[in-house]
């Protein structure tokens, strides 16, 4: 027998659980936070000026690194910014505020810029970074909802957040500001990436792993090639055909006229369309002309969007300057060998 006064665990957990809600009202909550926020996001795209273009430049000035810092749900929009500007080609790291008092401070130099988060841009933690920046004489972008607040007043640069009431009912959990300093934070990334000029090679060396690496690899990588390709002339007969197209195993067969341009591609879908009177006709008879191509330097990503698009399983490849000389076959499952589906 239990003693006097004993309540069982599970007891009261189900005494403290709150009550369920209608799915209608759960629904409603949700789209209202969104909405509070696209709306917001859409009041942060009118007030940019030229101060987002002073704090690109200066980005684009450092002979260093971007220093990125802030304390609590802007600490955690500030690491994901300095992440995307180094995968953007602007070399960056976060230091944590409250470490930074603690030793971190060293990571700074003189050539660096730091760009500080902060709603209320009064955060005590802020004050040493800050104070060191200007000891070393760093320029400053602040990202900040209070422009009368410590962090405007010490910023090269100041980035000002449009007055927005948070998503959360009692109007305190970082909810629309932190999403207003998110979107703000990525602007000045690709803006940056922008300016710089950064290529699809340059952004592959910063991603070699992964879906974003995989995706940035290019047609020309993996292609079929040379004896591979089944081309075959537009008047062979459709039993040759069949024997080329067996022979090369990729689903398909490009028709070419003299001089080598392509000008249609037999597949097993046109195979089945002109199955009566097949064995009996060309290749010309059987094709279906100008078929889809796509280029040497073309993404892995770019060719499984348009196969995908197309509805077709495989793509002949033709050079970049324009010729319709086919130089390779890029198959479906060639994408999915690299992981890509």
């Amino acid at each position: 027998m239990k003693p006097t006064g004993q309540i069982a665990a599970h007891q009261i957990t189900a005494q403290a659980a709150p009550g369920m809600m209608p799915a209608m009202e759960l629904l409603a909550r949700g789209r209202h936070v969104i909405q509070a926020e696209a709306d917001a996001l859409d009041r942060l795209a009118l007030t940019l000026d030229a101060r987002f273009a002073d704090a690109v430049n200066l980005l684009l000035a450092t002979q260093s690194r971007v220093v990125v810092s802030g304390m609590g749900k802007s600490g955690h929009v500030g690491r994901k910014l300095a992440a995307t500007l180094a995968a953007t080609g602007t070399p960056a790291f976060f230091i944590h505020p409250a470490e930074a008092a603690h030793g971190d401070l060293g990571m700074m130099t003189a050539h660096d810029v730091l760009l500080v988060l902060s709603n209320s841009g009064n955060t005590p933690d802020l004050r040493q970074i800050l104070a060191h920046a200007a000891q070393l004489g760093c320029p400053v972008i602040g990202i900040c909802g209070q422009p009368d607040s410590i962090l405007m007043r010490a910023a090269t640069v100041g980035l000002v957040l449009p007055p927005a009431r948070e998503a959360c009912p009692a109007n305190i959990a970082p909810t629309t500001s932190s999403t207003l300093m998110l979107a703000l934070g990525d602007a000045l990334a690709i803006a940056t990436m922008a300016a710089r000029g950064v290529t699809h090679a340059q952004l592959r060396q910063l991603h070699p792993g992964g879906s974003i690496g995989l995706g940035l690899v290019t047609v020309g990588e993996i292609m079929h090639r040379g004896e591979a390709l089944p081309l075959v002339p537009r008047a062979m007969p459709m039993r040759e055909v069949l024997l080329e197209m067996t022979e090369k195993s990729l689903g398909i067969a490009g028709v070419v006229d003299r001089t080598g341009r392509l000008l249609g591609a037999i597949t097993d879908g046109d195979l089945r369309r002109h199955v009566h009177g097949l064995l009996t006709a060309r290749a010309e008879d059987v094709m279906t002309p100008a078929p889809r191509t796509v280029r040497t330097s073309a993404r892995a990503g770019e060719a499984l969007a348009l196969m995908s698009q197309a509805q077709v399983s495989a793509l002949f490849v033709v050079e970049d300057h324009g010729s319709d000389l086919p130089v390779g076959v890029l198959h479906l499952h060639d994408l999915g060998r690299l992981g890509l589906n």
